[in-house]
Parts: structure tokens; C-alpha cells; sequence
């Protein structure tokens, strides 16, 4: 069955409204899929509402149970979920698996939190009151998804809100809808309660989404997604003074010190660059090499991404799936052209293929000059951008000078040094002689413009729960 209708109280909804949603290997229509309306939404709303309270009744065992079969159901499913995830994506088979494979984890990360949602009883001091502090469900959440990971963005907040105990609506990005749309039917298998969680494609979603917000059942929104519309969300939010979990924009700096391990640091930097095609808020965009090393550095980092083959994500030789849509290459082609104009240099890469598809070969640009765009905007696509440094505290004073703090990778042998570089960067997350820094047991987020609270972790459950304290005595 092809699952391309809103997915509302359980059951599956066809609208007049339709929309297309484009494999970008090939620009061809993939599907045609259901566009909400603000009947959906209310339609939505309030089936989350009737079923939240026998779900948020339920002891935290019996939800972790059902995290769980969801956990092993979409482990037994990985082929199937990573194909949907490179049509309708672009991104190649292996990269698709792994998005997949990270994307089952949070269910499995959720059912062993959701037993710890611990308490406190202490007395106060003064009073000799009993201070009981327990954590509610917080009410339900509007859950808004970004394109470039159509599972795992999904299921990052969608198992937290169930460990918390949470109805939702999810509401996927109009151009890779259908992964989180075929997951409904593996909750449903899994034991999630129907109406619980609500699946809304839409291309009205600005006005979809302030409806939902506006509604006082409304308690929490989750977002991942641009500084720009987290702003503008976060204004929205404020009217019925909602719990804002915000995974916004980054400019990810990449900092190789002299006596880093250079096979290390390349391996490092070619997985923060390339994972997801660089498509990724936590890529890495401002490459800092030591000038001593920087020749090697790149030499080394050129031959690595030039030797990637590009092609049909689909296919599983390739390495390099297209980018998302034409805007999107488009705009990582202008980042390029800008780069070089001002004076940086092409490694390699660097030109638009002929043909169908929307793809941008792996790119490498030295001597890119601070005045460039690349270096104060996102990139979202596979080039690499280096720059130099021969000092410490100058290169950490160019890695904070950006409105954002999502990530920073530092690469060093010298323990000590890299400890104390990572404490005066100013990101939420660091990672030291690694490329990767998402882990469901890790608190995911950023600080600045990159946004509020934490996914992950044990504190992503919390965003999806309110605090109560009762003053007793007896």
C-alpha cells in the first residue's frame, strides 16, 4: 500500500488538495501526496486529545514496551525504510541506511528513558514542608520536520514525546513526506494508541501550523529546521506562551591544530563535511587548518572527495546522491562562484553536471577568504571550505564570530589543549577528534541562534514534560 493521504485519528484522509513530491535523482513525480487544511489540523487535534489521557495514564513500563516493538519492527525494516529515504531524499543507499538505523535507535533510547522520569522528596528547610517534585506530560505538541532527515528528525521527537507521555501532530517537510507517512503504520503495529500521533503534509504550512499553535491544547512545539522560520515560530509560540524546543540553523567551524593526527582529523572532517551530502545542520562549514599542515590537510581532503562517485543514491556503488531540489544546488553552486571570485581556490569539484538530477560534485575550495560568503551562511551542500590559522586564540576568536553555536569539531593529540580550545568555544556541542556528534543518549542542541532546549539525551524527554511541585505536610 502507498501511504499518501493524511494519516488523522488512526485511519487515512484524502484531500482535493494534492501536491508532488519529486525523486531528485531523476526530477521525476514519485508520488502525489494529501495537502491538510485547517479542518485537518482540528481534526487532528482533537483526536491527539482523546487519546493523550489513557496513553499519559498508562504506567512508564507500558509505554516503554511499546517503544520498544517499535524499536525492533523498524530494526526489521531498515532496507525498506532507507529505499523510501534516498527516493524521495536523494542521499545515497549507504548514508540511507545509516539515517535509518539512527532513526530506529530513538525509539530504543526512549523505552529505557521512559522509566526515568525521576522525582524528588526532600523537606524544606524552614517550614519542615515536604517538597514532592514529580514531571508531568506537558499537554500535546506540534512536531515540525525538516527534509534532509525524513526518519530520524521524525523519531527524535516523536519517541520523546511518547516516553513523556504526549499526544502530536507531525508535521513533515513538503518535499520528503512519505518516510514519516509509511511510519504510521508500524506505530499503529507497535501498540501506539490510534489518534495518539497525527501525520499533516501540507503546503500551507505557515498557516497550518499558527492555527495549531494558537490552539490552547497545544502545550509544546518541536522544530528543526532555519534560524529564519524558528524566529518566526517562536513569535507564534509566544501568544499562548508555549514550551519552544528549537534544533535550528548552524555554521559548523572545523578546527585541525599542528600536531593533530592528520589521517584522523581528514577521516573526521570528510564525515562532519559529507555526511548527508553535507546537508546537515551539524556539517561542518569553516574549515580552520593549521598553515603548517594545511598543504597536507588538503592534498589529503581533495584526493578523498574527488574519488567520491556521484550518481543515483539508489544505486549501490554510488557515494554522492543528488542534493534535494534545484534551489538548493542552485544556491550551493553561488556559494562556489562567490568563493572563487574573491579569490579562493578550486581543489576540486566545482562545476554543475549536465543532465536530470540536481547534483553538485564533492568540492574543495582553499585559501577562501574571510569575506566570503560560505563562511557566514550555511553552505548545506558538499563543499569544503578551508581557511588558515597560526593562532590559538585568533582561530577561536574566528570559530565563535557567528551568530550561530549548533557544533565545532576540534582535531588534536594534545589532550589537554583540545579540552581547553573546546571550553571557550561557544557551541553546544563539540566534537574532539570525531566527525560525528549525534547520539540518541547525547543532549542534541545548540546554543545563540541555533536555538533552545535539547533533543536526546535524558533531557530530551523533558522538553515534552512540565514540572510539578506539591508543598505538603502530614
Amino acid at each position: 500500500m502507498d501511504y499518501t493521504d493524511l494519516y488523522i485519528d488512526g485511519g487515512w484522509r484524502a484531500t482535493n488538495e494534492r501536491f508532488d513530491v519529486i525523486n531528485p535523482a531523476t526530477e521525476n513525480v514519485l508520488a502525489s501526496v494529501a495537502s491538510a487544511d485547517i479542518a485537518d489540523a482540528d481534526a487532528a487535534l482533537d483526536a491527539a486529545q482523546a487519546a493523550m489521557a489513557e496513553w499519559a495514564a498508562r504506567t512508564p513500563r507500558a509505554r516503554s514496551e511499546v517503544l520498544r516493538r517499535a524499536f525492533e519492527l523498524m530494526s526489521a525494516r531498515l532496507e525498506d525504510f532507507a529505499k523510501l529515504i534516498t527516493l524521495e531524499n536523494g542521499k545515497a543507499r549507504a548514508d540511507a541506511m545509516g539515517e535509518a538505523a539512527y532513526a530506529a535507535e530513538f525509539f530504543r533510547w526512549f523505552a529505557e528513558e521512559a522509566v526515568r522520569a525521576d522525582g524528588l522528596i526532600t523537606r524544606a528547610p524552614s517550614s519542615g514542608a515536604r517538597i514532592i517534585v514529580q514531571h508531568k506530560p506537558a499537554g500535546l505538541a506540534v512536531l515540525i520536520t525538516p527534509w534532509n532527515y525524513p526518519a530520524a528528525m521524525g523519531t527524535r521527537k516523536i519517541a520523546p514525546a511518547l516516553a513523556a507521555g504526549c499526544g502530536m501532530i507531525v508535521k513533515p517537510a513538503s518535499e520528503t513526506p512519505l518516510t514519516m507517512l509509511a511510519l504510521m503504520p508500524l506505530l499503529e503495529e507497535a501498540g501506539v494508541p490510534k489518534g495518539l500521533v497525527n501525520v499533516l503534509p501540507s503546503k500551507r504550512t505557515g498557516a497550518l501550523v499558527d492555527h495549531m499553535l494558537a490552539d490552547p491544547r497545544v502545550r509544546v512545539v518541536s522544530f528543526t529546521g532555519s534560524t529564519a522560520v524558528g524566529r518566526k515560530l517562536l513569535k507564534s509560540a509566544a501568544g499562548e506562551v508555549l514550551k519552544p524546543a528549537m534544533e535550528l540553523g548552524g555554521n559548523a567551524p572545523c578546527i585541525v591544530f599542528d600536531d593533530a593526527d592528520l589521517d584522523q582529523a581528514v577521516e573526521g572532517t570528510m564525515l562532519a563535511k559529507m555526511r548527508n551530502l553535507g546537508e546537515a545542520c551539524t556539517a561542518a562549514n569553516r574549515i580552520y587548518v593549521h598553515e603548517s599542515v594545511a598543504p597536507e590537510f588538503t592534498r589529503r581532503l581533495s584526493e578523498r572527495m574527488s574519488a567520491l562517485k556521484v550518481g543515483d543514491g539508489s544505486d549501490p556503488e554510488v557515494d554522492v546522491g543528488p542534493l534535494v531540489n534545484a534551489d538548493t544546488r542552485d544556491k550551493v553552486a553561488a556559494f562556489v562562484a562567490d568563493a572563487m571570485a574573491k579569490g579562493a581556490k578550486l581543489e576540486c569539484g566545482g562545476e554543475v553536471p549536465a543532465g536530470k538530477g540536481f547534483y553538485y560534485p564533492p568540492t574543495v575550495l582553499s585559501n577562501v577568504p574571510q569575506n566570503a560568503d560560505c563562511v557566514h551562511d550555511e553552505i548545506f551542500g558538499p563543499v569544503a571550505a578551508i581557511q588558515t590559522f597560526s593562532d590559538q586564540d585568533d582561530v577561536i576568536r574566528r570559530a565563535n564570530a557567528t551568530e550561530y553555536g549548533l557544533v565545532a569539531y576540534v582535531f588534536s593529540a594534545d589532550f589537554k589543549r583540545a579540552m581547553q580550545v573546546c571550553e571557550r568555544l561557544e557551541y553546544g556541542m563539540v566534537g574532539l577528534n570525531r566527525g560525528l556528534v549525534s547520539d540518541p543518549a547525547a543532549p542534541f542542541g545548540g546554543v545563540k541562534q541555533s536555538g533552545l532546549g535539547r533533543e536526546g539525551g535524558h533531557e530530551g524527554m523533558h522538553e515534552f514534560m512540565e514540572t510539578q511541585y506539591i508543598s505538603a505536610s502530614w
